[in-house]
């Protein structure tokens, strides 16, 4: 008798929350299954710590997971290629490689992308991007290796940009200039009044200038204001929102109209119950989530748990996103401030609170980040 066809399962991307899939499947590996973690990078740098590492507080090994040994071992083949297209009909990806890679199984967790064309601001697609995280710490690297920038101007006020600026301001001299230009919606729009407040006094008192404006134009030399203002820099960092890959444009997996993949409660695309997807690539139809790292860490243990399920024949479970999360924004020093709801609170606890949790993280997949001396 014929032995039946193994079963693909392809990993599209190596996110925060398929390193739960790949911790399951290292516990219990289902039979007669190959596995594939197609990733374009061979580490994950975790994103939750790129401020920490900018002023000065890990070192860049301190702050990636290596995707190999994770890999290996949960018996995983590991693909370094990027997708480039799907076809939902055909059950194929095709990558950057040239390579087509069919599956049974799918589940996509590829993280954000920036696509600067999207914006419709001048001279924004000239300007490196903070994604992918690989080539902005490589660059960032060689910049302060060489000669550290003296104006730094960041261009978005969420949390990216809010902690990227005082990042920046705690690692340069005094005499450097920091401004952060956050869009027409303000500083960190996305928080409560309290944590607006303690974000724009902690800007005020550290030095960064907050610019509260939309972008008119960009370049690497100056960033100009709807209202007509220059920041002049020579370092200009672009922490704006992220955007829906474009290979899923005419995959025929149903999209949400942020144009991210549609998913149900289940972690399950709407509209082909073989594919699955979290974080910023999903966008959750039942109830439409932040585009946030603290949920794609959440969604892992569930999104492992269908994955393998829908493998071995059972019902997909619903996935209960939390209706609060902790949100922890560090200040550039070991500062941080915490929010929970409308609740906000601010002090140096706050950062030994924000790095044990970040430590707990990267120690449950092999990267133990002790902070660097001071």
């Amino acid at each position: 008798m014929t032995a039946p066809r193994p079963q693909r399962l392809l990993l599209l991307g190596g996110g925060h929350a398929q390193l739960a899939v790949l911790q399951a499947l290292a516990q219990q590996r289902p039979a007669n299954v190959e596995v594939v973690l197609v990733t374009p990078a061979p580490r994950q740098v975790y994103s939750g710590m790129l401020p920490g590492w900018l002023a000065g507080h890990y070192t860049e090994a301190q702050c990636v997971i290596a995707l190999a040994p994770l890999a290996e071992a949960a018996g995983v083949t590991l693909r370094r290629a990027a997708a480039v297209g799907l076809d939902a009909a055909a059950r194929t990806v095709r990558l950057d490689d040239g390579g087509v890679l069919g599956y049974d199984v799918l589940s996509v967790n590829t993280g954000p992308v920036q696509d600067p064309a999207a914006w419709g601001v001048p001279g924004q697609t000239a300007v490196p991007t903070l994604r992918p995280i690989e080539d902005w710490l490589a660059r960032t690297t060689r910049r302060l290796a060489e000669v550290p920038p003296r104006r730094v101007v960041v261009v978005g006020g969420g949390a990216a940009g809010f902690e990227l600026a005082l990042a920046w301001r705690h690692r340069l001299e005094a005499a450097a200039e920091v401004s952060i230009v956050t869009g027409r919606s303000g500083l960190l729009a996305n928080y409560p009044a309290a944590v607006r407040r303690l974000g724009r006094q902690a800007l005020a008192a550290r030095g960064v200038r907050c610019i509260e404006a939309a972008a008119r134009e960009v370049s690497a030399e100056a960033v100009v204001t709807a209202d007509g203002q220059r920041q002049a820099a020579d370092e200009v960092v672009l922490a704006v929102g992220t955007v829906a890959p474009r290979w899923l444009q005419g995959s025929g997996l149903a999209l949400a109209p942020d144009g991210g993949l549609a998913t149900r409660a289940t972690l399950q695309s709407v509209s082909h119950p073989e594919v699955f997807a979290a974080g910023d690539v999903a966008s959750r139809l039942d109830g439409p989530l932040p585009k946030s790292g603290v949920y794609a860490v959440r969604a892992g243990a569930a999104l492992a748990e269908n994955v393998l399920g829908r493998l071995a024949g059972r019902a997909p479970q619903p996935w209960a996103a939390p209706v609060r999360t902790l949100n922890l924004l560090s200040l550039g020093e070991r500062s941080a401030i915490a929010a929970w709801g409308p609740l906000a609170v601010q002090g140096r606890w706050v950062w030994r609170w924000k790095d044990r949790i970040d430590r707990g993280f990267m120690a449950r997949h092999g990267t133990h980040a002790k902070p660097a001396a001071t």
